[in-house]
Formats: structure tokens, C-alpha cells, sequence
């Protein structure tokens, strides 16, 4: 059974706080912040806000290409012509969604220091690397399934479930 830990509201907009403070003391700044469905969609927002950047998003989760991998090819034409893209999720746990997002990018050809990535909470231990975290978490030590406010309202055979798909992070 795993050990499901609640990030309150009010933890999260310190998180986005975070994230913000980050980039405005970096000297690069994103042109847009890329939402990642479904987990990344509200801390874009969030963040968009935060910084007064426009967000646009992709709907990575869905696994529907019109949604999915089609922007990533249009967003990559931007980076060429000399956007910057900020694609934020809420975990970098395995690294499995940015590998997947950076190599869709680089195959459709995307300026690779055109995009950066950042996460509420980063696993040291990740197989991918973001820029920007808000909060650094190693996965040898912490085995909880994270349940962020957006999350929050689901019934927790949804949580179970989802939580099933991924056994080894919670092991």
C-alpha cells in the first residue's frame, strides 16, 4: 500500500514561488511556459501568472497525437526561429515524460537551448535533468505518491490505480 502524502494549496503556490524567483534571477527568460498534461497544466498556469509569461500546453497525457505530438513539432519550428520554451510539469520522478518531450523535440528538429524544463519536485535520481525545481526529493528515501491539490478531488481508487501503474517508485 502505498503512502500517499498530500501537497497542500499552500505548499504548491510556494513551489510556483520558487520557480519564479528561479527564473527571474537566470538571463534566460521563455517566450512561453508549455503546460504538460495533465500533471503540469495547473503549475504552468500558476507560473504564468506568477511571471506575467504566456502559457500555451501540451496535452502529453492524453496520448492523442492532435494534442500530443503534433504541437511539439509547431512549438519546435518556434525554437528555431528563436523562441524559448519552458516546459513545466508537476514531478520529474522517473524521467520518463521529458525524455520522451525532449526527444520528440530534437527529432522535430527544435533548438535544443531553446527549451528547458521545470518541475514542482525533482528526483535526484531521475534519469532526466530539469533547470529549474522547485523542491529536490531522492526516490531512495521517499517512496510516498505525491498528491497534488488538482489531484486532490479524485476518488482514491483513481489514486490507487494510477499509483499501480508505476510499482517501483513506490516500492
Amino acid at each position: 500500500m502505498p503512502l500517499f502524502t498530500p501537497i497542500l494549496h499552500e505548499t504548491f503556490v510556494e513551489q510556483v514561488h520558487i520557480l519564479a524567483a528561479e527564473l527571474e534571477k537566470d538571463d534566460w527568460t521563455p517566450s512561453f511556459i508549455i503546460g504538460i498534461g495533465r500533471g503540469g497544466l495547473a503549475p504552468a498556469v500558476y507560473l504564468s501568472h506568477a511571471t506575467g509569461l504566456p502559457m500555451l500546453s501540451v496535452d502529453h497525457s492524453s496520448k492523442v497525437e492532435d494534442f500530443s505530438d503534433a504541437p511539439l513539432i509547431r512549438l519546435a519550428e518556434r525554437t528555431r526561429k528563436g523562441e524559448r520554451l519552458l516546459f513545466v510539469d508537476d514531478i520529474n520522478d522517473s524521467g520518463a515524460t521529458i525524455g520522451k518531450l525532449r526527444a520528440a523535440l530534437a527529432t522535430a528538429g527544435a533548438a535544443r537551448d531553446h527549451v528547458r524544463f521545470a518541475t514542482l519536485l525533482d528526483n535526484r535520481r531521475s534519469a532526466e535533468q530539469v533547470e529549474y525545481r522547485a523542491e529536490v526529493i531522492d526516490r531512495n528515501d521517499r517512496k510516498d505518491w505525491f498528491v497534488f491539490p488538482w489531484e486532490a478531488v479524485a476518488p482514491q481508487s483513481s489514486l490507487d490505480a494510477d499509483a499501480a501503474e508505476v510499482p517501483n517508485r513506490i516500492a
